[in-house]
């Protein structure tokens, strides 16, 4: 008996432990994660008050950075035509991959579900065909698709796939391909991250026209083409359909901002990508005109003239005769919003001006704040009189504004594509995503009632189990994409529901390999994979951890605590992690509970990087910004090439410095630029950029009673 009750507490504590090991390296991945649509977001918003307030002064210039900004705008049918010259493209002899003709059959999308299993391409003309008949589909449908479970025994319901093709797969091979007695509904975030996005969707768009009545799905925050600038949608696109993947691209767009946002099933179950805020109304969200938002991280604005004499604008308050406010954004102090009173109004003991001094006095200002903003870009040429495209007149000058009615959708469409739930009462906007909000189980109850609804359905949460009940089991999370972060670090799942809309789970997971793993291997596997993306984060902060170490060291000594070593971490990266449960992971040695920080940061990478003449503090910058550079590439790369000039090189670095805030010389530009221009050619190729800047891992693990042992430094190369 005692051996009994010893054995059963070792197994005990040694469960506990993983559970812990495994529950730190599941933090580590999503605070990883959402910094990364944060940054995203910030991004985002940088590039959007810029184009608001920022006027080129020429045609290059206004190519250079605004192109991809224009892509939000609604287009006619007549603009689209253009798209739709599928007839056109040749299909060549020599092509093998499978063929598909209109109207579908559910035999070709069968076809096509196996010719992507043997991994085949479909032709470009049967893309453009493809997207061309969906989006004449979608535009039929209305913003809330409502199912009746009373023609069939259940329906499927699958949360995100985000491009990984063998989850879908195997959701058919269990679950059944999509037919009439078989309906599904998919919600959202079918792109980014995988390799097989377009595969995925070309599938689904497949059986929705053969089956449309039984297939629907979901809009979700990724099919948005800002998002997939920056997480590999866009990329895998221009790279699988080089020739036409422009067009490809530019369709897709389309079809997106006309995807439903939501579903509702035998009006009690409510089936939405992220989920609800405490203003979400199904009234609204139904009347939305919903494919103005081509990208829903920026708010729809309308051009409206203003007569000078009469609205020189701000929201809220007045000044004094003709000036400009100014309001700071994210700290820049050269970026200001340009903002004009409504009317004149003028303080006692002023003498009143006219119009026209008013007008100049306007001009003038506008033209010294737009100033600034060039530099801070780094344009260095001066504005003149005929290019200046921001005029006013006495009588009239155009601008832009959201209306309040164009707001208060704009959010209600946010919501319901980035909110996330909490255990907290009450609803507060989402910081750790940069977009929507964390609604607590008092929102989720007054919505629900509100709309006589039962159960809320949503994904956008990756669950180790591949689902998860919370609010009281009124909010269901559902994650189809197994393996998301690392092989073995969760499972997969779909919930099918009958009449009686009771939900039942199905888990799984997309490889053989972890089968054959123990739970301390699978553990161990997924908290390597963490902990070296961890370890990158802290390399590429090197240079402000040290600066905030020193501040803590107040005798120079090099060494300090672990207690505040946990401290100093958590405030710079701001990943809220346990870094004390970590420590053993990330700090090998410590006498006497002292760290030695300058010894430590060389465990993490000792070995110099062998790009020469670059700045260590600009080397670091780099690193950690390595998406948003890429991100900046790939809208300044109008051609697809995948090369960027110098000057566009320079051009992004410069963007970049102005959304940091920070200041970097021309010389230690021009000196990165050309360390990184291998073969001379006067072009950076994208790609080979970002790989001579990859932080290289060469840490070896060693498994010894439970924990992991780094044996040999990283690099950055």
């Amino acid at each position: 008996m005692k051996a009994a009750v010893l054995i059963q507490r070792w197994y005990r504590q040694y469960v506990a432990r993983m559970e812990v090991r495994r529950r730190c390296t599941w933090t580590i991945f999503q605070s990883i994660e959402y910094a990364g649509e944060q940054d995203q977001i910030k991004l985002q918003n940088f590039f959007t008050y810029l184009m608001d307030h920022f006027t080129p002064t020429n045609s290059n210039q206004r190519d250079l950075i605004s192109h991809i900004f224009t892509e939000d705008e609604v287009y006619k049918e007549t603009e689209l035509e253009k798209y739709f010259d599928h007839e056109t493209i040749e299909l060549p002899e020599s092509y093998t991959g499978p063929h598909i003709d209109f109207p579908l059959t559910a035999a070709h999308a069968a076809a096509l579900v196996e010719a992507f299993r043997h991994k085949q391409q479909l032709h470009a003309r049967y893309v453009l065909q493809l997207l061309h008949e969906t989006l004449k589909h979608l535009k039929l449908l209305p913003n809330i698709n409502r199912v009746c479970t009373c023609f069939c025994e259940e329906i499927t319901i699958c949360g995100d796939l985000h491009g990984q093709l063998d989850d879908l797969l195997l959701i058919f091979y269990k679950n059944g391909l999509p037919s009439v007695e078989k309906p599904y509904i998919f919600n959202g975030d079918y792109v980014d991250r995988g390799k097989n996005s377009i595969e995925i969707l070309l599938i689904l768009f497949a059986f929705l026209l053969v089956y449309p009545n039984e297939v629907h799905m979901n809009r979700g925050n990724h099919e948005d083409y800002i998002v997939n600038l920056r997480y590999g949608f866009t990329k895998e696109v221009m790279q699988k359909y080089k020739m036409h993947g422009r067009k490809i691209h530019k369709l897709l767009q389309i079809v997106f901002s006309w995807m439903p946002l939501a579903t509702v099933i035998d009006q009690k179950v409510l089936i939405t990508h992220g989920g609800i805020s405490d203003t979400t109304d199904l009234d609204i969200i139904a009347k939305v005109d919903r494919h103005k938002y081509v990208s829903v991280l920026r708010p729809p604005k309308k051009k409206k003239r203003h007569n000078m004499a009469e609205a020189l604008s701000i929201r809220g308050g007045r000044t004094s005769e003709g000036d400009i406010q100014t309001t700071n954004m994210d700290s820049r102090p050269s970026l200001r919003r340009l903002s004009l009173t409504s009317t004149p109004c003028y303080s006692p003991g002023t003498r009143k001006r006219s119009p026209h001094d008013i007008s100049r006095k306007v001009r003038r200002s506008v033209e010294e704040e737009l100033e600034k903003c060039r530099r801070q870009v780094g344009f260095s040429e001066p504005y003149e009189d005929g290019k200046f495209s921001l005029s006013f007149s006495e009588s009239d000058s155009e601008s832009f504004e959201v209306c309040e009615s164009d707001n208060a959708e704009w959010k209600q469409i946010v919501d319901i594509l980035w909110s996330d739930p909490m255990h907290q009462e009450g609803c507060v906007p989402n910081a750790v995503r940069g977009g929507g909000c964390y609604y607590g189980p008092d929102v989720t109850e007054k919505v629900l009632s509100r709309h006589n609804i039962q159960l809320l359905i949503r994904s956008h949460e990756c669950k180790q189990d591949g689902y998860e009940f919370c609010h009281n089991r009124k909010v269901l999370t559902i994650f189809s994409a197994s393996n998301y972060y690392e092989l073995g670090s969760n499972r997969g799942a779909y919930v099918k529901l009958g009449p009686d809309l009771i939900p039942h789970l199905v888990q799984y997971q997309v490889s053989r390999t972890t089968r054959k793993l123990t739970m301390k291997q699978r553990v161990s596997r997924v908290e390597r994979s963490a902990l070296r993306a961890l370890r990158e984060q802290l390399f590429s902060h090197k240079s402000d951890l040290i600066s905030a170490f020193e501040k803590y060291d107040k005798n120079k000594t090099g060494r300090i605590s672990l207690n505040d070593w946990a401290t100093v971490v958590e405030s710079v990266l701001h990943l809220g992690l346990p870094w004390r449960v970590l420590r053993s992971q990330l700090v090998q040695s410590a006498p006497e509970g002292l760290l030695e920080y300058h010894a430590w940061f060389d465990d993490l990478a000792i070995e110099q990087p062998t790009t020469e003449h670059v700045h260590q503090s600009l080397l670091e910058t780099l690193y950690r910004n390595r998406s948003n550079l890429e991100t900046i590439f790939r809208i300044i790369d109008s051609d697809n090439s995948g090369l960027v000039s110098f000057e566009e090189f320079c051009q992004t670095w410069k963007l970049l410095s102005s959304h940091l805030n920070m200041e970097i010389s021309n010389e230690a530009i021009s000196d990165l630029a050309r360390s990184i221009d291998f073969n001379k050619d006067g072009s950076i190729d994208i790609n080979e950029f970002l790989e001579a800047f990859r932080l290289v891992d060469k840490i070896h693990y060693t498994e010894r009673e439970g924990s992991l042992l780094l044996t040999t430094p990283g690099a950055l190369l």
